[in-house]
């Protein structure tokens, strides 16, 4: 009976000691894991993407509809092989473009381009054209007030257009002045009206046997262009003549230049003054207001004040 006892005494002591370690390294386990530095979670945050600097705004032509109203105008440079220098006028009303004019003024002033074509003279139709260089112009025109935008004709290299149906002529000249004429903005009218105006002596002169011509063409209501010349009685044009070589002031009164050459120096002074009684002359009719001028110009400074008094 006490060996029995002994027995399971024993085998109880074994039993706890073996529960004892097994709670001992369960509990070694968890302080482990307790004891272990908690690992931190990086988090790599994607950048966001960066938006693009803004870039200056480009300065733009006024869009249609925020014009400013009133008169625009651009003038090119005299095409020495034509005898055509063109120019264009637009008319904005209520902030687009309401009317277009596009035309030119002669190195011999008188009617402006279209006017010429319109009478007939500039005779394109003659020429194999389908229709009149008058009538090509004011489909241009007219694409323009449609667009309003003269960057919408686009040419080629020679200045044609395939975009205005019917138009052969270049028109490059129309849509480089159109464009000018907006970015420099609106322009007062002068105070003449707009259209060619002749005056000539009453007779041919007794000593030079020329009778003296005036032409002047007023375009935005200010002189553009302006003709100093003559004709004899066999029909010769002065400046012509001179052009020729037989006026022969060079030659055979030993001046600088020829005739053609002095007036229109004369010409031009009496456009950048806008008046011709602006233009000092002396008793003889000659003026020391003008360089290189010898000429006597009193007379046409007289016959363009006529001339322009059915301007005003």
């Amino acid at each position: 009976m006490k060996m029995k006892s002994w027995s399971v005494l024993m085998c109880s002591i074994l039993l706890m000691g073996t529960l004892a370690a097994c709670g001992n390294k369960t509990e070694d386990a968890q302080t482990a894991t307790t004891d272990k530095p908690a690992q931190t979670e990086t988090k790599t945050e994607t950048p966001a993407a960066e938006e693009p600097a803004a870039e200056e705004p480009a300065a733009e032509e006024p869009a249609a509809g925020d014009l400013q109203d009133g008169m625009y105008f651009a003038q090119g440079d005299m095409d020495e092989e034509s005898g055509w220098q063109p120019y264009v006028i637009l008319q904005v009303e209520g902030g687009k473009i309401a009317d277009a004019t596009w035309s030119a003024t002669s190195i011999n002033a008188g009617p402006d381009k279209k006017t010429y074509s319109e009478e007939g003279k500039y005779g394109m139709k003659a020429g194999g054209a389908s229709s009149e260089w008058h009538e090509q112009a004011e489909k241009v025109e007219q694409y323009l007030i449609d667009n309003q935008d003269p960057a919408k004709i686009t040419t080629d290299a020679e200045g044609h257009t395939d975009v205005v149906s019917g138009v052969s002529v270049h028109v490059n000249d129309f849509t480089k002045l159109a464009e000018e004429a907006l970015a420099a903005g609106p322009v007062e009218a002068g105070p003449y009206k707009d259209g060619a105006y002749h005056a000539e002596a009453a007779d041919f002169d007794a000593e030079s046997g020329w009778k003296e011509t005036a032409d002047v063409t007023v375009v935005a209501g200010k002189i553009a262009a302006v003709n100093f010349s003559g004709v004899n009685k066999d029909g010769d044009d002065k400046k012509a003549y001179s052009k020729d070589g037989k006026y022969g002031m060079k030659e055979k009164g030993g001046a600088q230049a020829e005739w053609h050459e002095e007036a229109q120096k004369a010409e031009q002074y009496v456009i950048e003054k806008q008046d011709p009684a602006a233009v000092e002359t002396k008793e003889d009719g000659t003026t020391d207001a003008i360089s290189g001028v010898t000429i006597h110009v009193a007379s046409y400074l007289q016959l363009a004040e006529q001339a322009l008094k059915d301007a005003k």
